[in-house]
């Protein structure tokens, strides 16, 4: 018995790991309760949107998408949304480094009564692997990139990583 569970594990951990794309990643991870938007349709002009970064300061101060607003993680507390966005219809596009956290953070503003919010699709990560301008904490334009983690780090494919 002791074999067959541990087989059983072996098996999930090596699917677990072995993604071989961004969507097979995301589908694992994901719900898809709240839904995408890609960093060409983000990046569009005419697309007006509130973003909020849900990674850690520590990220978010090596380099963000402008004029994002830092919400955090693990410190993330809707009261504090609450107050800063009084329009619960208004777009808000929530992103972290692929997808993963921002979507945890989408759902509790969706559970708060706002009704336009989007996960961006692959995150900075995608964000920056499509040639858009990330800026750091100063304002400044970066080709630095937090990367969270070695494994998750080979999702991005241009910039500079840092740990």
């Amino acid at each position: 018995m002791k074999q067959v569970l541990f087989c059983i594990f072996a098996i999930l951990s090596f699917v677990g790991f072995s993604q071989e794309t961004l969507s097979e990643l995301l589908t694992i991870h994901n719900t898809k309760a709240i839904p995408y938007i890609t960093a060409q349709e983000l990046a569009m002009p005419k697309t007006k949107a509130i973003i909020l970064d849900a990674r850690e300061l520590e990220e978010y101060n090596v380099s963000h998408i402008k004029e994002a607003i830092f919400v955090g993680y693990n410190s993330f507390q809707i009261d504090l949304i609450k107050n800063k966005l009084s329009n619960k219809n208004e777009t808000i596009v929530v992103y972290c480094s692929l997808g993963i956290r921002s979507e945890s953070i989408a759902n509790k503003l969706k559970k708060a009564g706002y009704n336009n919010v989007f996960n961006l699709y692959g995150g900075i990560f995608e964000w920056k692997n499509n040639n858009f301008k990330v800026y750091n904490s100063e304002g400044k334009e970066t080709d630095n990139i937090h990367a969270f983690s070695k494994e998750w780090s080979k999702w991005l494919l241009k910039g500079n990583k840092v740990y």
